[in-house]
């Protein structure tokens, strides 16, 4: 297993989520309801911009390995799927869509690693609806973490919910899109012996 700076920030962002979900633990007379959205917001934003962090140094500084390949999403899926478990837990996301998105996931990376061993990794290469879905809901999920007014202004309930409806529909819009895009393999592979 290579260790290099950016796989290192990967590790960093796996070892933050049990803290995005473990504050929400401690007693209120330690950390109040308040400090604890705070506090995981904060921490879900500095693993966010770990993710971004890390894919630009290995490029930059050419450390990319297929460990880091494996790693990086794995960790991304594990962060938001930590996050949505404990917003629905709090009642500030519906279950159905914490499912829609954990559900697609699951589904996507499986296609994905088995376009791979076929050697059709390139067929379901992240797309431009991917990166948006991805920014709408790395968006929302802190906003519904805060769960309070900011500026005076701004409910972060409310917007954060709004985009994660727009994540939830481009998430099922994408899993559509890859799986067009790898429809002519699974038919083929499908009717092909052994």
């Amino acid at each position: 297993m290579p260790f290099n700076i950016p796989i290192l920030l990967t590790w960093l962002r796996v070892a933050l989520i049990p803290l995005v979900v473990g504050v929400f633990y401690l007693p209120p007379l330690w950390l109040p309801q308040s400090d604890q959205n705070l506090a995981a917001t904060v921490i879900f934003i500095v693993a966010a911009i770990t993710d971004w962090f890390d894919g630009f140094l290995a490029r930059r500084w050419n450390q990319t390995s297929a460990f880091g390949a494996f790693l990086d999403p794995v960790a991304d899926k594990l962060m938001v799927a930590g996050a949505l478990l404990v917003l629905v837990h709090l009642d500030r996301v519906g279950a159905v869509i914490a499912f829609i998105i954990i559900g697609r996931e699951i589904a996507i990376s499986a296609l994905r690693e088995w376009m791979a061993q076929i050697g059709a990794a390139k067929s379901v290469a992240v797309s431009s609806i991917g990166k948006i879905k991805t920014a709408a809901q790395m968006t929302a999920i802190p906003l519904l973490l805060f769960h309070d007014i900011l500026f005076a202004a701004i409910d972060t309930h409310v917007w954060g919910e709004r985009l994660l409806w727009i994540a939830a529909v481009l998430t099922v819009w994408s899993m559509f899109y890859y799986l067009r895009l790898a429809w002519p393999l699974i038919k083929e592979k499908a009717g092909s012996p052994g």
